[in-house]
């Protein structure tokens, strides 16, 4: 039997444009359960089955956290949940107990078939799992449900001081030094704020403490030259990916995004456009 999987979510205020985008391609992932905790109590929206909603707001998180963590947590807004992100699998325990591995998501990004790339072969022998080859990312990650893991965060030297910091630090990645990783610098050799989830995983699985998955499964940016087909989604029309990454591509001021009724079940993702 394959490993179970929740991905859970921090959302609040109003849903975006993308959000239908997002939940259809949860829908075309039966397998994996999508947990999203959000104030957003709005109508409107064909919620898949394997898509549960949390109702929760600000000050209950942070009541929580500061419970779970035993210290006065910095949450001042939704963004500053992003450093928390390595923490869900101990603050959010009652939702993701049952689950074999538990991930942190975004909703700005539509999947492609997750179990094409996290296959039963990765699930038994990874703990950590990582899309992308440089850093553990913030828009998912999964990490198997055990205490170990659930409190790896807590190996940090600054965990508490960046719990209890307003801003975000890029804790769940690796202390805002995603442009420097990217661009082929090694992770040792450069100055960090923080005592980041990357530095962690990297030195853990190093120790042979933990064994640690990086591969890049993911597209970013605006490419353009992306299909999605009924779940799968493809680059170029050759390689397959996770999931599209909408940092870029969801603010750009050329962005034309289409009146369909609906999301349909195959389009394409142009470098400003949608198009069936």
């Amino acid at each position: 039997m394959s490993a179970s999987i929740g991905i859970l979510t921090c959302y609040l205020g109003q849903w975006p444009w993308y959000f239908p985008y997002f939940l259809h391609s949860c829908r075309f992932n039966p397998t994996i359960d999508f947990i999203l905790i959000t104030d957003n109590q709005s109508a409107g929206y064909a919620i898949p089955d394997n898509v549960h909603i949390v109702f929760s707001n600000l000050e209950a998180i942070r009541a929580n956290a500061r419970k779970k963590l035993g210290f006065s947590v910095a949450i001042e807004d939704a963004y500053k949940l992003c450093d928390f992100k390595p923490a869900f699998g101990l603050l959010f325990s009652e939702e993701l107990h049952h689950y074999d591995f538990w991930g942190h998501g975004d909703i700005d990004m539509i999947y492609g078939d997750i179990r094409s790339f996290v296959t039963d072969e990765i699930t038994d022998n990874y703990d950590v799992i990582a899309v992308r080859n440089e850093y553990i990312t913030g828009f998912f990650s999964l990490f198997r449900n055990k205490a170990l893991f659930n409190t790896l965060f807590q190996n940090s030297r600054d965990y508490p001081a960046v719990l209890q910091t307003t801003g975000y630090l890029g804790f769940d990645e690796c202390s805002l030094l995603a442009g420097a990783l990217s661009a082929g610098h090694v992770l040792e050799d450069l100055p960090a704020e923080i005592d980041s989830m990357t530095h962690i995983v990297k030195r853990l699985h190093n120790g042979g403490v933990i064994r640690a998955y990086f591969d890049h499964h993911v597209v970013e940016s605006i490419p353009g030259d992306l299909l999605w087909d009924n779940g799968r989604l493809l680059f170029k029309n050759e390689y397959e990916a996770l999931l599209y990454h909408l940092n870029s591509f969801k603010v750009h001021s050329l962005l034309q995004i289409p009146e369909w009724p609906e999301v349909p079940d195959r389009f394409f993702i142009n470098e400003f456009s949608f198009s069936k």
